[in-house]
């Protein structure tokens, strides 16, 4: 399978990646270790990102404003943001795998996926190239149309993909009095957000209450509830907590998302999935 994302070297709290031809060197507060290379096969990077003086790119001239890779099967259009992001969370790799096969159709029959704080779309395009119905929802107008760009890199233009730019909380209730239900739902909510319309969003608050609108969701014969988060102090067990008082008829699996490719992997958030056999 082809594998256009590389891990090349982290430490001194910096991660040194490539995304197809082009190296870039952006934060990673996880990496507390030292470097494996030296500081001048960083300094080769095209292209620099720190947050030291406010957000900054150096040698983002370097870069093209937008180009194509694929990890994991996934087609992806990259380009830098004004936050360091690109389009991409490679450390959802393994994730966007284990999605393909999961959301593949149940005794022929097509299930049903919802993903939340979808951004631009990978775990998306892994249920939909896994065969699945998906809807997917983004308060973010700008996102839902970079995820629209990555359906079509990857042949899936014709695809039944709902496209949803709106409040996840106010969407999941305007679902649940339609009476629609998914087979799969999808998240990854942030630690702090806006909704469509301005709403405030607070993990720490909020989380709960999200959970409980998809429970509310689920079809009575659910596959999976995936759940992952990139936020400080929410870990494995906690994850785990709160999925099993929600979910108590399922098997948990629980990791954490990591950055692979040398010596030292770097953790990139947790996840949890609730599943249905």
């Amino acid at each position: 399978m082809k594998d256009d994302y590389e891990l090349i070297d982290s430490g001194d709290g910096r991660k040194l990646e490539r995304f197809g031809r082009y190296t870039l060197a952006r934060p990673c507060s996880q990496a507390m270790w030292r470097p494996q290379l030296g500081e001048h096969e960083w300094q080769r990077a095209d292209a620099s990102f720190d947050r030291e003086d406010g957000n900054r790119w150096h040698g983002r001239g370097n870069l093209p404003n937008e180009w194509n890779i694929e990890t994991a099967g996934v087609k992806f259009k990259l380009g830098g943001t004004d936050f360091g992001h690109l389009g991409i969370f490679p450390e959802q790799r393994a994730q966007w795998k284990w999605i393909r096969e999961a959301a593949a159709p149940r005794n022929g029959v097509q299930l049903k996926v919802l993903n939340l704080f979808a951004y631009s779309g990978g775990s998306t395009m892994a249920a939909a190239l896994g065969g699945a119905e998906v809807c997917h929802l983004d308060a973010s107008k700008g996102m839902v149309e970079w995820a629209r760009d990555n359906a079509r890199l990857n042949g899936l233009s014709e695809h039944p993909i709902r496209w949803i730019v709106d409040d996840a909380h106010k969407f999941m209730r305007r679902e649940i009095r339609r009476g629609r239900s998914y087979d799969c739902i999808i998240l990854d909510p942030p630690s702090f957000g806006r909704g469509a319309g301005g709403e405030m969003y607070k993990i720490e608050r909020d989380l709960k209450d999200t959970l409980q609108l998809v429970k509310e969701l689920l079809s009575p014969k659910p596959r999976f509830v995936l759940f992952s988060s990139h936020t400080p102090g929410l870990s494995q067990i906690v994850a785990e907590n709160i999925l099993s008082q929600l979910f108590g008829g399922a098997r948990l699996e629980s990791g954490e998302m990591l950055l692979e490719g040398t010596r030292f992997a770097c953790p990139s958030g947790v996840y949890c999935r609730a599943v249905w056999d």
